[in-house]
């Protein structure tokens, strides 16, 4: 390459660069939109998660949560204002993504682009909605059955504090959100040509024993929360086979109407 040329390459170098940089501070002032509005509800966001728990209590007035440092419930909502300002600000940074790679994308590229950015938030949903709803009530349900009343013995009563219960929920619906976007990750690993149908299939068994693992590892040290998670992963998995076979038919459709297409 002569020098010309490493001239010539170095302005579309920095043309990208500043493009990335824009995308970046876009990205990042509505994260900082998103965490004050957050901060601001932070106490109403809060008691929101603390349904799950409510639940498996039963009576409200009998829940009680402390914090034992004067500034831990703030480092608690601060942390939650992060927490809700990525999950809000999240369609924005998908898009300034999905600007920022376009340019460098065939027609037919973008478009096969696209449903995978709109499922990925769909799929995350659904994860914290699992561990909402269903995971989370029957894990705090597990936890209390665990205290141990007066009679006789020592009263062990769980009194939780404020930090560890939110990141409690926090991990479980970060560690669901993630393994949900599952299907993603492996179709387009397949549209690439990294995985196909068979492949997966025929590599159950290792993915069985490595979603156990990632679930005791992704989730606290209860059965509830390591099977919750493991059960619609295996799903997941054969969910992405089907999808991956999907897009292997359809592969083959088209090079068959190329050839067609070629031969006339």
């Amino acid at each position: 390459m002569s020098q010309d040329d490493i001239e010539a390459s170095k302005a579309p170098l920095i043309e990208h660069l500043i493009e990335l940089r824009s995308r970046l501070v876009k990205a990042l002032i509505a994260i900082a939109i998103a965490f004050v509005a957050c901060f601001v509800v932070a106490d109403i966001i809060f008691n929101i998660l603390l349904v799950p728990y409510e639940q498996a209590v039963g009576e409200v007035a009998d829940l009680e949560l402390i914090y034992t440092a004067p500034q831990e419930y703030f480092f608690t909502q601060m942390k939650l204002a992060l927490f809700g300002a990525l999950f809000l600000a999240f369609p924005v940074i998908a898009v300034q993504i999905y600007m920022f790679v376009a340019p460098g994308l065939y027609r037919h590229e973008r478009r096969a682009f696209l449903p995978y950015l709109v499922a990925t938030p769909i799929l995350f949903a659904i994860g914290t909605a699992l561990v909402y709803f269903v995971v989370m009530p029957l894990a705090m349900t597990f936890f209390l059955s665990l205290e141990q009343q007066g009679d006789g013995v020592a009263t062990i009563k769980l009194v939780a504090r404020v930090s560890e219960y939110l990141g409690l929920i926090m991990t479980l619906i970060f560690a669901f959100g993630l393994v949900f976007q599952l299907p993603v990750a492996l179709t387009l690993l397949a549209r690439a040509g990294l995985a196909t149908a068979d492949g997966l299939a025929g590599k159950r068994k290792y993915a069985i024993l490595l979603t156990f693992v990632a679930a005791a590892v992704l989730t606290p040290p209860d059965p509830v929360s390591q099977i919750g998670l493991a059960i619609p992963t295996l799903l997941l998995y054969e969910i992405s086979i089907y999808s991956v076979r999907l897009v292997e038919r359809k592969r083959a459709d088209e090079e068959a109407k190329r050839e067609a297409g070629e031969a006339v």
